[in-house]
C-alpha cells in the first residue's frame, strides 16, 4: 500500500490551519490510531488494504462524525459519561504517551538523557523555546550519525504540484473495508479521546475559549471530507497531540496555523523528499517529545475529586486507556454504573 505523501501533507495542512484559525488555540490534528495501527501491522490481508480502502475509511468517518454532530449526539453520549471516566482515559493517554516515549528514548539513552534535562531547564522559559533545542540538537545528532544526510537535504528539489480528486477505485469492497474494518473500530477511540477527552482538556487548559462536543465533533467530520476526497488518512484531534503543542509552549491558534503552513509547503513543493526529511529527526528526540507531552496530560488527572469509587473509575480506567482506549470507555463505564447501582461496594 503506498499512499501520496502530497495528498496526506496538503490534508493536515489545510486541516491544521482551519482548527488554528477557528478555535484560536492549539488544537491537535492528528492520524486515528486504530486506523493507522490496522495499516502498519497489515491485520488486514494486503490485498484488501488499498489506497481506495483507506480513502474510502476517511469519507465514512466523515459521515459518521458530521451525523454525530447535526443530530446532537456526540454531545448527548459525552454527558453520560461521569468526569472519572474521562479523566481516567486522558490519564492512561498520558501514561501510554510516557511509556512509548521510554521505549523510544532507549534506543539512545545518553542522548535522550541530555536532552530531557536540557528540555526541563528551558520549558518554562518563553524566550528560548524548549522545542527549538530538542529539534536543533537532534539534527546535529542526525547528521552526525549519517554523514550523507546533509547532502541528501541540501539536494532536495522543489516539484510543485496538487492531489486530485478521484473516487474511482472505490467499490463495494473498499467500502466494506474502510467501514466495517476502518472506520467501525475507530469510533469509540475517537470518541473517548479525540472528542470527550480533548474537550475536556482544552476547557480545563483555555476556560477563555471554551469549545463543544457539537463542535468538535463537526470539525472532525469535515477534516476526514477534505482529507478522503483527495485521497490522505482519516484525521481526528487528541488530547496527547493538544498536550504536547502546549507542553512546548503554544498557547494560541498560532502554533497549529504555522504547522499548517509548513505542511502545506512540504506537500505542495517536496513531497516526493519527504522520507529525506524524517530522517532528520532520530527516535530518541521523538521519546523525548512524547514523553513530555504524556506527562502534560497525565496531569489533567489532578483535577479529580477525592471520592474513592471516582477515584477507582479514574484509575481502573486509566489502565485499560494504557492498552485499548475503546475498551477503557466501556470498562469504566460499566465499573461506573455497578458503583452507582451498588452492584459493587469498595
Amino acid at each position: 500500500m503506498k499512499l501520496d505523501p502530497c495528498a496526506v501533507l496538503l490534508a493536515f495542512g489545510v486541516a491544521y490551519i482551519a482548527v488554528g484559525a477557528i478555535y484560536r488555540a492549539p488544537f491537535p490534528v492528528q492520524p486515528m490510531k486504530a486506523i493507522g495501527a490496522v495499516a502498519t501491522t497489515q491485520s488486514v490481508h494486503a490485498a484488501t488494504l488499498t489506497p481506495a480502502a483507506i480513502q474510502a475509511a476517511g469519507l465514512i468517518t466523515a459521515v459518521v462524525w458530521m451525523v454525530l454532530a447535526a443530530t446532537g449526539l456526540a454531545k448527548r453520549l459525552a454527558d453520560w459519561m461521569p468526569r472519572s471516566l474521562t479523566l481516567g482515559i486522558v490519564l492512561g493517554l498520558g501514561l501510554s504517551l510516557m511509556l512509548d516515549g521510554i521505549r523510544m528514548m532507549a534506543d539512545g539513552w545518553l542522548l535522550a538523557a541530555g536532552l530531557l534535562a536540557g528540555t526541563l531547564l528551558l520549558i518554562e522559559r518563553r524566550r528560548f523555546p524548549a522545542m527549538f533545542l530538542v529539534l536543533v540538537v537532534g539534527g546535529c545528532v542526525a547528521v552526525w550519525s549519517d554523514p550523507g544526510l546533509l547532502g541528501r537535504l541540501a539536494a532536495m528539489e522543489a516539484k510543485p504540484r496538487l492531489p486530485t480528486i478521484d473516487l474511482s477505485g472505490i467499490g463495494w469492497n473498499e467500502l466494506w473495508v474502510g467501514a466495517v474494518l476502518l472506520a467501525l473500530p475507530q469510533v469509540p477511540l475517537t470518541l473517548g479521546n479525540a472528542l470527550i477527552a480533548t474537550v475536556e482538556q482544552a476547557n480545563r487548559l483555555f476556560p477563555e475559549r471554551p469549545v463543544t462536543e457539537r463542535r468538535v465533533g463537526f470539525s472532525t467530520g469535515l477534516m476526514n471530507l477534505g482529507s478522503g476526497l483527495i485521497g490522505g488518512v482519516p484525521m481526528c484531534h487528541g488530547a496527547g497531540g493538544m498536550a504536547g503543542h502546549v507542553q512546548f509552549g503554544a498557547r494560541t491558534g498560532a502554533a497549529p496555523i504555522l504547522i499548517g503552513i509548513l505542511l502545506l509547503a512540504g506537500g505542495a513543493l517536496f513531497a516526493d523528499s519527504v522520507s529525506v526529511f524524517f530522517k532528520a529527526f532520530p527516535l530518541p528526540v521523538l521519546g523525548v517529545i512524547l514523553f513530555l507531552a504524556g506527562a502534560q496530560l497525565a496531569l489533567g488527572f489532578c483535577a479529580l475529586g477525592n471520592d474513592k469509587a471516582e477515584r477507582f473509575v479514574a484509575l481502573t480506567t486509566a489502565a485499560f486507556a494504557v492498552w485499548h482506549v475503546g475498551a477503557a470507555f466501556v470498562f469504566g463505564f460499566a465499573v461506573h454504573v455497578a458503583l452507582r447501582r451498588g452492584w459493587v461496594r469498595l
